[in-house]
């Protein structure tokens, strides 16, 4: 059976595992976006920044940020999960991809796992969340990353019509002097 957010529901321990990798199930009520061609957006989650997670009818799952930022970031829902598990600081590896340069992200992911502060609850997570779905690890998470972020089409709007830009953000890791250090 495939992973989809009917059958991880179904699962309280892994949820609340998720939760602490700051993956939330529970939509916001009211919409504050819109995506084109899309007439009803399927949330089926949120993130502690306000961030929203889209189930699209293509079941890709779009990321749309609190700040104007919005993109496919998984090809299914349980390529997103194993996003989640594998990069729980995925949205930093975005912001520190230099405009979207793949081995800047690669280099930002190496550097965040070593900065990572709770890695020991980070690891249990991560243990927890693929026993309890029996999930295997993602092969490539930083490469399917670029790869669904590069090929994003969709178009997001904020309530007054302006459009979303890009996940990918224009920062390096150099940028940051602790992670510039992690790296080295």
């Amino acid at each position: 059976m495939s992973l989809t957010p009917e059958v991880l529901t179904t699962q309280g321990e892994v949820v609340a595992w998720l939760g602490s990798l700051d993956v939330a199930f529970a939509p916001d009520e009211e919409p504050w976006f819109t995506i084109d061609g899309v007439e009803s957006p399927r949330q089926i989650g949120s993130d502690g920044s306000g961030g929203a997670f889209v189930l699209l009818p293509t079941e890709n799952v779009l990321y749309v940020s609190s700040e104007g930022r919005a993109g496919i970031i998984a090809g299914s829902f349980e390529a997103f999960i194993q996003l989640v598990v594998a990069r729980p600081y995925w949205l930093d590896i975005l912001k520190f991809s230099a405009g979207g340069d793949l081995q800047e992200m690669r280099r930002a992911a190496d550097a965040l796992e070593a900065t990572l502060d709770d890695e020991d609850d980070v690891n249990e997570a991560r243990e927890e969340i693929r026993a309890g779905l029996d999930l295997p690890e993602a092969d490539d998470p930083v490469g399917a990353l670029y790869e669904a972020v590069a090929a994003s089409d969709a178009i997001v709007r904020a309530m007054d019509g302006s459009p979303f830009t890009t996940l990918f953000n224009r920062f390096s890791i150099d940028n940051n002097p602790t992670l510039r250090h992690a790296a080295a």
